[in-house]
């Protein structure tokens, strides 16, 4: 369900910096604000920032395909009584704590609580899972599909290296859930060209796709300017919405 806290976002008394952060808040924040679950937050005690993976249920009702996973955060002046805003949509609540955790949030402080969505099914699934959190800004996102109108969901993410030396700079991981068991499981497979990675993306949602080809651990390296990303593949044809989580 939506949170029910009418301040769960504490600006209560607080006025955008401008103008326009005020106009982008309402855009793409406020306007949905009734429709936002928090799935984790952390707050600074000195109230100053505020850190928020958010899932958004109103994108189960738009465009087929899009992520419905929120990374906000928000900066107040508490003397000024203002704030300012930056936020990502994404498909996978890993990268979400990835892109708050490269902008300061402490990474023992963002892990989703028990309860919140479907479990990891297993040991692969929650490596995988601390691995993209710590090393998602090595990649950048490329495109992403999330098909939430079956009982087993599916999210693919298509990645690439920002370190153009890497072997197999492409990646595509891919979440299942399993809404019987309340599990998911989330695998990854490395490409060495853009593609290979979406034929095997095509393939897949034509359910003609050989298994995910083993992906090694990416290196570890500080992250080099974003290139020009390839186009993205097209978007498989999907089903019209009709259910929310």
């Amino acid at each position: 369900m939506p949170h029910n806290e009418t301040d769960f976002l504490r600006l209560d008394g607080y006025e955008a910096q401008t103008p326009q952060i005020e106009e982008r808040f309402w855009q793409h924040i406020e306007g949905e604000q009734d429709m936002l679950t928090v799935l984790a937050e952390h707050h600074t005690d000195d109230a100053r920032h505020s850190f928020y993976v958010l899932h958004n249920d109103a994108v189960t009702w738009g465009i087929p395909g899009e992520p419905q996973i929120v990374a906000l955060h928000l900066q107040r002046d508490p003397d000024a009584r203002t704030f300012r805003f930056e936020h990502a949509e994404l498909p996978l609540p890993a990268m979400a704590q990835s892109w708050l955790i490269a902008r300061g949030c402490p990474k023992e402080t963002i892990h989703l609580p028990d309860g919140m969505g479907t479990r990891p099914a297993d040991k692969t699934t929650r490596a995988l899972q601390e691995r993209v959190m710590s090393d998602g800004d090595h990649f950048a996102l490329l495109t992403s599909y999330t098909a939430d109108t079956t009982d087993r969901p599916e999210i693919m993410v298509l990645l690439r290296a920002l370190d153009e030396r890497a072997p197999l700079p492409f990646r595509i991981l891919v979440e299942e859930a399993d809404l019987d068991a309340w599990t998911h499981t989330l695998r990854e497979g490395a490409f060495a060209t853009f593609e290979e990675a979406t034929e095997w993306w095509q393939n897949h949602f034509a359910g003609d796709a050989a298994p995910l080809p083993t992906a090694p651990p990416p290196v570890r390296c500080s992250p080099l300017p974003t290139m020009h990303a390839p186009p993205a593949p097209p978007a498989p044809a999907a089903p019209p919405r009709g259910r929310s989580r």
